[in-house]
């Protein structure tokens, strides 16, 4: 019984949060399509599925709704059971949130993409959507003392370009540069002011946010990125997380926090210039990052398990 619940659950997934048909979903589960027609069924009696109409007219008091409301967001939220792992939950927020942006993609568009462990994730499950004349640039720096960044930021920005057969800009700068004025003259630099120039252009930026504890650890803070006197920096003036590596407090205040001069990510209020943005989180570890994102104004569109979304509601003041 157990393992037939898990399949109806499955099928569920895939037919009502990914969008795939009851054929693709028989080969993909090695069955009848009949076979998957009755695992939707049992998944809507069981109470796996809850489907429901809403009055457009209305004001719901849904989770989706009050977030929406109280922090000026579309909200987007990904059913996760209560036996999931962080690992399971990312996944399937990433799976959700590849098949939205890709339906928010078209001919021409601009794809502002910044690194981290949760848009990895996402961009592994992009499938082929052909944009034409898009382009896909890096947000922010990869580069660190001890690697290139090539390997995770270069990933990820090329899943995407080739998912939407568009052009590829990466950001090739540290993602912390050790000294203010050097980032200064970077920026001066024709090449550096190319990518900038097409990161201002972005219609549509995609990025999750990095917190400074949890279960899964933000990149950032685990792959040595910062030393241990910009950890203790960063412990002194609160900060709580991070959005394409611009630091953020509790309140979502960044502009005088010492480590942002020498960050390569744009700040809030450049993000903020960028029509749709696009944050991605699982794991209720990242709520207090996200909820500095928020009230920075970085959002338009939050995709989230609906288990971090009530960890947020609650915890909302």
């Amino acid at each position: 019984m157990r393992k037939n619940e898990h399949t109806a659950y499955e099928a569920a997934l895939l037919y009502y949060f990914q969008g795939e048909t009851m054929e693709a979903i028989a080969r993909r589960l090695g069955v009848s399509r009949s076979t998957v027609s009755r695992l939707l069924a049992e998944a809507r009696e069981t109470g796996v599925v809850k489907i429901s109409l809403q009055d457009p007219g209305t004001t719901p008091e849904s989770l989706s709704n009050d977030l929406g409301h109280e922090f000026g967001v579309r909200i987007h939220l990904v059913s996760v059971r209560e036996s999931d792992t962080e690992v399971r939950r990312l996944d399937l927020v990433a799976r959700v949130a590849a098949r939205l942006v890709a339906s928010w993609m078209e001919p021409g568009t601009v794809l502002g993409i910044a690194w981290g462990t949760t848009i990895a994730a996402v961009t592994q499950h992009l499938t082929p959507h052909p944009c034409p004349e898009s382009a896909v640039v890096q947000l922010n720096g990869a580069a660190n003392a001890n690697t290139s960044g090539v390997n995770h930021a270069g990933a990820i920005i090329a899943a995407a370009a080739t998912a939407f057969d568009a052009s590829m800009h990466h950001f090739p700068v540290p993602a912390f540069f050790d000294y203010t004025t050097t980032k200064e003259a970077m920026w001066r630099e024709r090449s550096i002011r190319r990518v900038l120039a097409l990161q201002r252009r972005a219609d549509m930026a995609l990025f999750g946010v990095g917190s400074l504890a949890g279960g899964l650890a933000s990149h950032v803070y685990a792959a040595g990125y910062l030393d241990d006197e910009d950890m203790e920096t960063l412990r002194r003036e609160k900060v709580v997380g991070d959005v394409c590596t611009v630091m953020l407090r509790a309140d979502g205040s960044y502009a005088d926090i010492p480590l942002n001069e020498r960050t390569t990510g744009p700040r809030p209020h450049e993000l903020k210039l960028v029509r749709r943005r696009v944050c991605v989180v699982a794991g209720e570890s990242k709520v207090p990052a996200l909820r500095a994102a928020l009230r920075a104004g970085t959002i338009t569109d939050l995709i989230i398990d609906e288990d971090t979304a009530g960890q947020l509601r609650q915890h909302h003041p």
